[in-house]
């Protein structure tokens, strides 16, 4: 039998005990403050005082339990847990006083005395996945990082990009937050890794920074990371319903940024996904409908990556990455052309077209990726991931794209890579761009950096 929620805090006065507390989520477990409200055998909380219906409850029982905890992380002094036959909730006061008082009174309502008339009624709800607590002052990563590892790779490759080497750039302090924000190699169990990667832009006006783990290490620091730099706490919870819907064993956190000042991060799933499910991480309207129909239509059942921007203002926007169906690279180029028509965007210029179908003549096989980015306001940008480009074809897309091949081979020195491991040919659609981002097409090349094990 499921709670009733359907219960504000007014209604629950007198309450045996009312207050903050931050409690850990379930699936993916993160830290979120919620009020709670001790009222009999009940516990409940919500989001704020002013809810119409709490959030959850927690039932106690006559075989439920209260307990201190230690923090692992030392991050939270005065944690404490409550536990049911059906699950151990965990969360921590701001003071010893508060966890002390909490836990006592939660204690003797689990146990009150004979005469108090408290019953047990159904079962706890299941929360099915946590969010963040304010921000707690990101991690470690004072200064640049040392030696040849791949996060000390892309710490020397932002070295070269021009407009990050300015002191007071509000972008190279968007980079530093996100770079405190990844988890330290120590923090990896043995078989764990961190993976890093690095997408430019032809002209270097525009890169992604992206860096994936596990979810178990990774889930806090990307939560603190989003509050510190202001997403909507309706984001952080979608993160979460997402994240409980599909329970990725690998998730990541990427930031986009300009030489025009543009700034935008989010999260992503690099895991294999179903579709249907991918597409519930997007707001749903005319694009995921027909992204849907298409995927059905040529048997596209799969993607390999979801993820979605955790800006402060609405559009919101999803980007999906699948593979594209097909054993060779011709039928998979017309399954990529028919998409940019269906979805609405231009054909590919026939210039580009003879350059990508160069590129194919070298793997017959193809391996070509679609990436597609949809928000409640239309398709937002469609992009053909053309696998391991040869040096020609990097220097044709350049050509093509007004970019550098010299400052892209520099670029790669920085990394330490020898070539990216795909090359998309991408169309932004009108209006954004909001004036920070290239609008229409565009060549993007995308690094894989290496990965941090743990030992």
């Amino acid at each position: 039998m499921e709670p009733n929620l359907k219960v504000t805090v007014a209604q629950l006065h007198p309450a045996d005990r009312d207050g903050y507390l931050t409690k850990q989520g379930g699936s993916i477990k993160t830290w979120k403050k919620r009020w709670f409200v001790l009222k009999g055998k009940k516990l409940y909380y919500f989001k704020n005082k002013t809810d119409p219906e709490a959030t959850g409850v927690i039932e106690l029982e006559a075989d439920s339990f209260v307990k201190d905890e230690v923090d692992k992380d030392k991050k939270r002094r005065f944690m404490f847990s409550v536990g049911t036959a059906r699950r151990v909730f965990f969360m921590h006061a701001d003071a010893e006083q508060d966890m002390r008082q909490w836990m006592q009174l939660i204690q003797r309502n689990i146990n009150p005395p004979a005469n108090s008339g408290n019953g047990n009624v159904g079962a706890p709800k299941q929360d099915p996945i946590g969010g963040g607590d304010k921000l707690v002052n990101g991690g470690g990563n004072k200064g640049l990082p040392q030696g040849n590892t791949p996060r000390a790779r892309i710490a020397n490759a932002k070295q070269v990009i021009p407009y990050l080497q300015e002191e007071q750039s509000k972008v190279l302090e968007f980079w530093q937050i996100w770079s405190e924000s990844i988890p330290q190699t120590a923090d990896l169990q043995p078989g764990m890794a961190i993976e890093f990667h690095v997408a430019t832009s032809a002209d270097m006006q525009k890169l992604t920074w992206r860096t994936a783990g596990p979810q178990n290490i990774f889930i806090q620091k990307m939560v603190d990371f989003f509050w510190n730099v202001g997403a909507p706490e309706s984001e952080i919870d979608r993160l979460n319903d997402v994240g409980a819907l599909i329970n990725p064993v690998k998730i990541g956190s990427w930031i986009d940024m300009s030489a025009k000042g543009g700034m935008d991060g989010g999260w992503y799933f690099p895991v294999e996904i179903p579709l249907k499910l991918a597409v519930e991480a997007a707001d749903a309207g005319d694009p995921t409908r027909k992204l849907t129909e298409w995927a059905e239509t040529h048997g596209v059942v799969t993607g390999y990556s979801v993820g979605r921007d955790m800006g402060a203002a609405p559009p919101r926007q999803t980007e999906i990455r699948l593979r594209l169906p097909g054993s060779d690279f011709a039928t998979q180029l017309r399954l990529a052309l028919d998409a940019f028509f269906v979805f609405g965007f231009p054909n590919i210029p026939d210039d580009a077209l003879a350059i990508i179908r160069r590129a194919g003549s070298s793997d017959p096989a193809g391996g070509l990726c679609l990436s597609v980015i949809t928000s409640s306001e239309g398709f937002v940008r469609c992009g053909l991931l053309i696998p391991k480009p040869t040096p020609e074809t990097i220097r044709s897309l350049c050509d093509g794209a007004s970019g550098s091949f010299d400052d892209i081979q520099r670029f790669e020195n920085s990394l330490g890579v020898s070539g990216p491991v795909f090359a998309e040919y991408q169309y932004l659609m009108k209006g954004f761009g909001y004036g920070v981002y290239k609008e229409g097409f565009d060549i993007v090349f995308h690094y894989s950096v290496g990965e941090d094990h743990g030992e």
